[in-house]
């Protein structure tokens, strides 16, 4: 029979190939991805019972939704680390891409029918010939970490009409709830300019989730603040972080509104699957940034 080509089957295949019902599906997965080991009686055996074991059905299906629910183009030019791309032939456009957008990437193609890694000819020597390569090369001084900026929207017209000393005591109180919410999920204060914020994580879900939760205690206070992520490749400088990732987020906090909390496509695409939900705010130009930023609100919970 004509097998068909699977590398991008829907997500509800995939999940009747774990399903092992019959041998229909399983033989298409074996063909495709181990054609020569396809009628060994023992390898069918163990891949039955990996497919079977491996994963539920609905883990399956929904490891498939995530994965087709992530763009990662963005991410790409923000690795910073040794990267090897290994690959089969008929993949060759798809991880030329990949490696033309990752710094310094090393992209081999794979010879032998099979199409997995596990069994591909050559695989195990160019991991061991990159990893000998890479290994003596120092480690570069730099971090992925979620940025988070926040200020008072219209802070100078409140300043001016209430006061200097009530402003101060506002300003205080606002300070310390803000401090309280970094604390919680976790955020670490890098510095504080006005009544402006500035602060990481090493988690995008927590810097979102604090960012919302900092919006919506401050406005007991009667303020309303906006705040601006982007998860990014960080230099470390005494202790605080910098670099390009840094200035895309101050850039993005600018243009978020009056109690809005704004992010990247970036931070969007790493939080798939968290339950975190968006709404899509267009095409901005950063100032001082190069291209063009797909720029998503974060939807109250």
């Amino acid at each position: 029979m004509e097998i068909p080509d699977i590398r991008y089957a829907k997500s509800g295949e995939v999940a009747i190939a774990y399903q092992v019902i019959g041998d229909g599906p399983v033989d298409i997965v074996l063909h495709r991805s181990f054609p020569t080991l396809e009628n060994d009686p023992e390898f069918r055996r163990w891949f039955i019972n990996q497919m079977r074991y491996g994963a539920s059905p609905g883990a399956a299906l929904t490891v498939q939704r995530m994965a087709m629910d992530v763009d990662v183009r963005d991410v790409l030019p923000a690795i910073r680390v040794p990267t090897l791309i290994l690959h089969e032939r008929d993949v060759r456009e798809h991880a030329a891409y990949i490696a033309d957008r990752i710094p310094d990437a090393t992209r081999r193609e794979l010879s032998g029918e099979n199409a997995s890694l596990w069994l591909a000819e050559g695989a195990a020597e160019e991991i061991e010939q990159f990893i000998n390569k890479a290994w003596g090369e120092p480690e570069p001084d730099t971090v992925l970490a979620t940025v988070l900026f926040t200020d008072i929207v219209g802070s100078t017209a409140r300043a001016a009409e209430i006061g200097d000393a009530r402003w101060r005591e506002l300003l205080a109180r606002h300070h310390a709830l803000v401090r309280r919410e970094l604390d919680r999920f976790r955020g670490n204060e890098i510095d504080t300019a006005g009544d402006g914020f500035f602060a990481s994580f090493d988690g995008p879900a927590r810097a979102i989730r604090c960012a919302c939760a900092i919006a919506e205690c401050v406005s007991d206070l009667g303020l309303e603040v906006r705040a601006g992520l982007h998860t990014g490749e960080c230099e470390l400088m005494d202790g605080k972080v910098g670099g390009i990732a840094v200035h895309v987020g101050a850039r993005v906090s600018k243009e978020a509104g009056p109690g809005e909390v704004l992010v990247s496509s970036t931070v969007k695409d790493l939080v798939a699957g968290s339950g975190i939900g968006f709404r899509e705010r267009g095409v901005a130009t950063l100032k001082g940034v190069p291209g063009e930023w797909r720029l998503y609100a974060v939807e109250p919970a």
